[in-house]
């Protein structure tokens, strides 16, 4: 009981400390992000009368710039920005006339989505296919696996993505080519991320088993006559939890940031999307708003993952409570 206590001590005590680094990096972000955008050209006030359908008079602009606040220091325009951010104002989409955030939280779980099918995809099809890598290690099986792998890591994900278009939805029609109809429409755009990130996690889990395989307690589990597949699913499997998890931490975070070039070529109506957009259109609100909550989504996973490393990992668990 006392150990258990502490245990929820440590844990609650590590997870205020790190949400503590948040705060200086998460100021950081916010900095770079207005900073940026402030520098870049075009003037606000009037890429919001122009968005407008208004052809705005030098008079017309100076009046908006002084109602946005756009006269005054760099600084104190950053101020009042992250202070309207705290209270969960992102201010107004130029291209769309809706608030930053309503369109982010609109088109958040379409991007969830399609991080989640791909990564529990490439799940189903690396961790089986990189334990039979491993243990046909340099045999033929291993070889033709390895080379496969590669080839997938080789192909960008958009070349991809426009090969599995052609032959699925314009030759066989047998897949919805854009948008988020139905199920169906899923397949394509997961897959292209699917099979590049699958590849990749071959090859990792391979490798992780390999090492599992080399350490002292699995020889001597095998020396004393316990089974291999045991061994391997019981023992060797449950070891390299803490890598896999970490890969796949990083994986979401990059997928719910980097689908972007996917989600434009299949219309899928994402964060990625709307972020493409945002830049086409220097929508400057939209822009901030997304760099902003892609970094804090991103923080928060590797946060749990770390986490997670207390239910999977006693020996972590330990060295964090000291």
């Amino acid at each position: 009981m006392i150990n258990r206590e502490g245990d929820k001590n440590n844990l609650r005590k590590y997870i205020i400390h790190r949400l503590m680094h948040l705060i200086p990096v998460l100021v950081g972000i916010t900095f770079l992000t207005f900073a940026l955008t402030y520098l870049s050209p075009g003037d606000p006030a009037e890429l919001l009368l122009s968005a407008t359908g208004i052809t705005p008079s030098q008079e017309l602009i100076q009046q908006v710039r002084v109602e946005l606040g756009l006269n005054k220091p760099f600084f104190v325009q950053y101020w009042n920005w992250l202070i309207n951010v705290l209270g969960g104002d992102f201010g107004t989409s130029y291209k769309y006339s809706k608030p930053v955030l309503d369109l982010i939280l609109i088109a958040l779980p379409a991007t969830f989505k399609l991080a989640g099918i791909t990564l529990l995809m490439t799940l189903i099809i690396a961790v089986p296919i990189g334990i039979l890598s491993a243990v046909h290690r340099n045999k033929l099986l291993d070889n033709i696996i390895r080379g496969i792998s590669f080839l997938g890591i080789s192909l960008p994900a958009p070349w991809i993505a426009v090969i599995l278009m052609y032959i699925f939805a314009l030759k066989l029609k047998l897949l919805p080519v854009m948008g988020n109809a139905n199920w169906t429409s899923i397949i394509l755009p997961s897959a292209s991320m699917t099979i590049l990130l699958a590849s990749r996690y071959i090859r990792q889990v391979r490798v992780y088993i390999l090492e599992e395989i080399s350490q002292e307690y699995v020889i001597g589990a095998k020396a004393r006559g316990v089974n291999d597949t045991t061994v391997l699913l019981k023992h060797v499997l449950r070891s390299t939890l803490v890598p896999i998890i970490t890969q796949l931490g990083l994986s979401f975070g990059i997928l719910l940031g980097g689908a972007v070039i996917i989600e434009t070529i299949f219309s899928w109506p994402g964060v990625g999307k709307l972020a493409i957009e945002a830049i086409f259109t220097r929508d400057y609100p939209l822009i901030q708003g997304y760099v902003v909550w892609m970094t804090i989504i991103y923080m928060l996973i590797n946060m749990l993952v770390d986490i997670s490393y207390y239910f999977l990992d006693p020996r972590m668990r330990s060295e964090k409570g000291a």
